[in-house]
């Protein structure tokens, strides 16, 4: 019991490490109205304020490097879709494997970490294809780096891992090990909130 408890106590911000990443967000949306022109932030922000438990994932995507920013609204499901923003694949999420079974496969030069271990512990999901494109449709990202997506399951099954990048003016899906791990790939999430 003890246990849980203390997750879920780490999980929350304090009160002043909230409102400087409010006011960071608040700042970003403001100054990135091409990636929601029809939203405004005080409903984002009245979103947030009623579901605070969402504020410890959003530092963590801040915290790594994402730049989080709303790109979304779903009017059916009520919610607003947050994902990483920074124009490369966020820093303090770079030179990852794809999963945890592929961390604990290799047997020599493990990375620190991988990108769905990351993810989950972070409380985000990684970006599967659709996503990543239509993200791309609101400005170019990963002209440099490359990010790890979801990866059908039959794949995954045989060893591969997708990953996405930005080039030529195209988005590439392709494919690697899942144990792989490079200095300019890591992953994107999406939070929904």
């Amino acid at each position: 019991m003890t246990n849980s408890s203390e997750s879920i106590a780490k999980k929350e911000l304090p009160v002043e490490q909230c409102e400087e990443l409010l006011s960071i967000l608040k700042s970003r949306f403001e100054d990135n109205m091409h990636r929601h022109p029809e939203l405004e932030w005080a409903t984002v922000q009245a979103k947030l304020d009623v579901n605070t438990e969402k504020l410890w994932s959003l530092n963590e995507m801040e915290r790594t490097g994402g730049e989080p920013d709303v790109i979304e609204y779903d009017n059916e499901k009520d919610t607003f879709t947050f994902c990483d923003c920074s124009a490369e694949s966020p820093s303090g999420r770079r030179s990852v494997c794809f999963d945890p079974e592929a961390l604990e496969a290799r047997k020599k030069n493990k990375p620190a970490h991988s990108a769905v271990g990351m993810a989950t512990e972070m409380g985000i999901e990684l970006l599967d294809e659709e996503q990543y494109r239509a993200l791309q449709q609101l400005e170019n990202f990963d002209k440099k780096t490359s990010t790890w997506i979801q990866t059908p399951s039959n794949i995954r099954k045989l060893g591969g891992g997708l990953f996405c990048d930005f080039r030529f003016d195209t988005v590439f899906v392709y494919h690697n090990g899942v144990e792989s791990y490079y200095a300019a790939r890591g992953f994107r999430g999406v939070l929904y909130v």
